[in-house]
């Protein structure tokens, strides 16, 4: 029997398990959908008000800022193209220690998001009906994402396009609207300051303003989960993340430019939490603020929370199989061919989670944030480890000046995270050292030891 394809999944020791038939543009879609094209929507009053009215500037510095990520996860997804997402890269790129800490690290992230989106969503939805328990919007948002989950991930991938042509015809017509409305005189007619405004303009508000907009690109890495499940070769999860990243931050530019020339004071609203529906409403009336308010709850608590269900799923199944976590979370369905306990188990603790934090939203983005971040700073160590130092790389400019620029960036950003963030953060990983000392003293031998 002759040796496995270099670069194929059998050459680092797996079978092929799950269903390939994602392409590129499945992909992009599956990213653009996770990082959601209308998430301004929900948090236009915070990032306007800490960006001093230059909210525009603020996105285009957050999508440069996130470029160096994102070619820092397309290095490594060509170089490993498993299912694990940097857990994987780690693991690969550098050793099996780092790996399974940078995935716990991961966990923290992805374990929690889909609890986050429908707590937001099922608290949103409270607002319009009240008389309907939170609970209950809970848990209709997870039993549904799970069955369209198990069902498949190209079954998925069609309900990704359905949401997100329901989000962009929504953006559509806000941007015409909005559009009309300031050729009507609404506002102060077009300016600049939105991206620029020279009395508030400083190097010190520059850095607040990357910090506040990383933190709205995340979620373009979940595309390196789906790596097992993707056809074209290795260098399409890696194309998909840029494209993604590229085509979120335009969406973003465009919709709170025109935003901010609807309504140029950005520190008079009625709500911060509801600027953007107030906006909405100046423009088109009652009408406009309330699909964009429906649009909102549909994008984070369907869309965006299935997208996120799907990735973690992937990351159980991918360290279960290398019997890091429970064996029995790397079983694949029969029929579907989908990591169908590791999805349940998501929407178990999605379920647990959103109950005790239904009323600390702020906690569990808290959360999020770190988890998140600190697998940014992973990727980019692994970057420089594997390329430059082990494979003897030439390519110094993405191999190093560009995971170096990364990593700067992520680490300011985490320097700059709130007290709580941090003690949490810090806490999650001592729990994964003792839980991997466990785990090393009481297992046998699996092929990730093989290094």
């Amino acid at each position: 029997m002759g040796q496995p394809e270099k670069g194929s999944l059998e050459s680092f020791g797996y079978k092929q398990e799950l269903k390939r038939t994602l392409t590129l543009k499945d992909l992009v879609i599956y990213g653009l959908i996770f990082m959601v094209p209308i998430a301004p929507f929900g948090i236009y009053g915070e990032v306007v008000t800490a960006s001093k009215g230059m909210i525009v500037l603020t996105y285009m510095i957050g999508m440069v800022a996130m470029l160096f990520t994102a070619l820092s996860y397309g290095s490594m997804s060509r170089a490993f193209p498993i299912a694990g997402s940097v857990y994987a890269y780690a693991q690969r790129g550098i050793n099996k220690t780092v790996g399974f800490l940078a995935g716990w690290m991961i966990l923290l992230d992805y374990v929690f998001v889909p609890a986050l989106l429908y707590v937001v969503s099922a608290n949103s939805l409270k607002a319009i009906v009240p008389d309907v328990p939170v609970w209950i919007w809970l848990v209709i948002f997870i039993l549904v994402n799970s069955w369209i989950n198990i069902r498949g991930i190209a079954f998925t991938a069609r309900a990704n396009i359905i949401f997100l042509v329901g989000e962009l015809i929504v953006l559509a017509i806000f941007i015409a609207v909005g559009v009309v409305a300031i050729s009507n005189g609404v506002g102060d007619g077009v300016t600049i300051k939105p991206i620029y405004n020279a009395v508030d303009f400083n190097l010190p508000f520059v850095m607040t303003a990357v910090s506040v907009a990383v933190l709205s690109f995340l979620g373009f890495d979940g595309i390196s989960t789906l790596a097992e499940e993707t056809k074209g070769g290795n260098k399409t999860v890696g194309k998909a993340i840029l494209w993604a990243l590229m085509l979120v931050g335009f969406l973003f530019i465009i919709q709170t430019y025109i935003a901010a020339l609807i309504h140029p004071d950005y520190l008079n609203f009625d709500n911060i939490d509801t600027a953007f529906y107030q906006i909405a409403g100046e423009a088109g009336g009652p009408f406009l603020k309330n699909i964009t308010i429906i649009a909102t709850i549909l994008s984070w608590g369907f869309a965006n929370a299935l997208a996120a269900q799907a990735a973690i799923s992937r990351i159980l199944f991918g360290m279960a199989r290398d019997q890091n976590l429970p064996q029995f979370l790397a079983k694949v369905h029969p029929r579907f061919q989908t990591p169908y306990l590791s999805t349940l188990m998501v929407g178990f603790v999605s379920l647990v989670v959103g109950l005790v934090f239904v009323n600390d939203i702020g906690i569990l983005s808290s959360i999020v944030n770190c988890g998140a971040l600190t697998a940014f700073l992973v990727i980019h160590v692994s970057v420089v480890y594997h390329y430059i130092i082990k494979m003897k790389s030439k390519n110094y400019l993405l191999h190093l000046v560009v995971p170096v620029i990364g990593f700067l960036i992520i680490l300011y950003v985490m320097i700059n995270l709130d007290n709580l963030a941090k003690i949490i953060g810090i806490s999650w990983l001592a729990v994964g050292v003792v839980y991997y000392v466990i785990l090393r003293l009481t297992r046998r031998k699996t092929t990730i030891d093989m290094d």
